[in-house]
């Protein structure tokens, strides 16, 4: 494992966060412990630690990448299991109710029900001989020396019947226990600032169905069919076809529109889409579930780059730091960054420096907050401050859909850069405006530029 710059490192929630921190770890540390609530082992169902579990999740192309890159041959190992990959600009996309030309992007797109990709991951974690599982734990609380200067480790309490708390030493301590997270409690309870935090209220309902097809033919070979959520098209749907012959089907509405939790009112919700190409699938396809709702009223962003002090041996990643709407499937591809910037920290050969670490996954941060906080910020019932650079890329974002409807090679830097793995200046180079341009007028009446407007309410980030 090379030179070890401590003995035991605990992480915090076995998330994808959590097992892809814990996989970086695993170089620097002697032990791993990952603690989580729910078991783990084994698992390929959704778990109640994920209530997002059941729903189609996108990893997007530089997430894949960098699994290929910690777990060498995940890819083979996920098609060879029998989930379904394909070109990520390829897929039947939709913007604004009409169709994005495809363009080939040359990124894999790995289409898996998230608790077998997690299942996936986790069984690359599990044969690290240095990493271990506390499962079904609940996580009480930090342990840090007496000035609050240093975490030294965590306390835990375990499901079986008579256990008492006790406490888990540790060399560094990384939470990864998502948007709930409670280390702006632990910080207050130890005399630090809370962190700031960024609000984009956006009120997403997801609701999911499993379904099979009596006959794929009817797909014409497409992965997906996405028509997405617009200003002008709110009601949106994510179709996946998935491991085991399965299609997944998310319904998603924004601003407190949702689609039924039955099987009536599912349907009805597919034929209310701007496109009639996802009803024309499930129609007659044999439902595997009832439909399930999950509800993510806002995207938040905590600022603990921002804090002047912050204890030692700590560290926060993935969700607890910052959760994204998930209409745009970054937050594992987030959290796969996240572990580079971990594992480059590590290789100065000690202990990372917290204020550092926070200050370089900001940076991280700083492009797909842009993505998705502009893209909700498009709908002008969504309050937040509006500063002249936003409302400039969601007009230039609204010509660019359109004119990705009459040009693949737009559609292929548009995919590109929404999978993380091209820069959004790749959008704004001289030939590509020519061609946005050049083809926006060309788009079908149908497609709709939003207005871009100031909020009615100008909001500030919670305290």
């Amino acid at each position: 494992m090379g030179n070890l710059v401590g003995d035991r490192a605990v992480v915090l929630g076995g998330s994808m966060a959590g097992l892809l921190a814990a996989r970086v770890l695993s170089e620097a540390y002697a032990e791993v412990t990952i603690v989580d609530r729910d078991k783990l082992i084994g698992v390929t169902t959704a778990r109640r630690g994920v209530p997002q579990g059941r729903h189609v999740h996108g990893l997007l192309a530089r997430g894949q990448q960098i699994l290929e890159e910690l777990f060498p041959g995940f890819t083979a190992g996920a098609v060879a299991a029998g989930v379904p990959t394909g070109d990520l600009g390829e897929l039947r996309w939709y913007f604004n109710g009409v169709r994005l030309k495809p363009g080939t992007t040359g990124l894999t797109c790995v289409s898996a029900a998230r608790p077998v990709l997690e299942a996936h991951v986790r069984k690359g974690v599990e044969a690290l001989p240095n990493v271990r599982f506390v499962e079904e734990t609940d996580i009480v609380g930090l342990v840090a020396t007496p000035g609050g200067d240093k975490v030294t480790g965590v306390r835990v309490q375990r499901h079986e019947a008579g256990s008492t708390e006790e406490v888990l030493d540790a060399d560094l301590v990384v939470d990864c226990t998502g948007r709930g997270s409670r280390t702006p409690v632990w910080l207050e309870e130890l005399g630090y600032e809370r962190p700031a935090e960024q609000q984009i209220k956006i009120n997403l309902t997801y609701t999911t169905q499993v379904f099979r097809l009596p006959d794929e033919s009817i797909l014409n070979g497409d992965l997906s069919i996405n028509p997405v959520s617009s200003p002008s098209h709110p009601r949106g749907a994510f179709f996946s076809r998935i491991e085991g012959g399965k299609s997944a089907v998310s319904m998603t509405g924004v601003l407190g529109d949702s689609a039924p939790a039955t099987p009536e009112g599912f349907m009805d919700f597919a034929r209310s889409l701007p496109v009639p190409d996802v009803y024309d699938v499930i129609k007659d396809a044999e439902p595997l579930d009832d439909p399930v709702a999950f509800r993510y009223p806002a995207s938040v962003r905590r600022h603990y780059e921002k804090l002047d002090r912050f204890p030692d041996r700590l560290l926060v990643m993935g969700d607890a730091a910052c959760s994204f709407n998930p209409v745009y499937g970054q937050g594992m591809t987030v959290a796969a960054l996240e572990s580079l910037t971990l594992r480059t920290h590590l290789a100065k050969g000690d202990h990372p420096d917290p204020r550092a670490f926070l200050k370089d996954i900001a940076a991280v941060i700083e492009v797909p907050w842009g993505i998705s906080a502009g893209g909700d910020l498009s709908y002008p019932e969504v309050q937040g401050p509006r500063p002249f650079m936003v409302r400039m890329m969601n007009s230039y974002m609204a010509k660019l859909q359109a004119a990705a409807t009459q040009d693949g090679r737009i559609t292929r830097t548009f995919m590109r850069v929404a999978g993380l793995v091209d820069p959004p200046q790749a959008l704004m180079a001289p030939g590509m405006i020519f061609r946005v341009l050049r083809n926006a007028g060309k788009a079908p009446r149908n497609v709709v530029t939003p207005p871009v407007t100031e909020p009615a309410v100008p909001s500030r980030p919670a305290a």
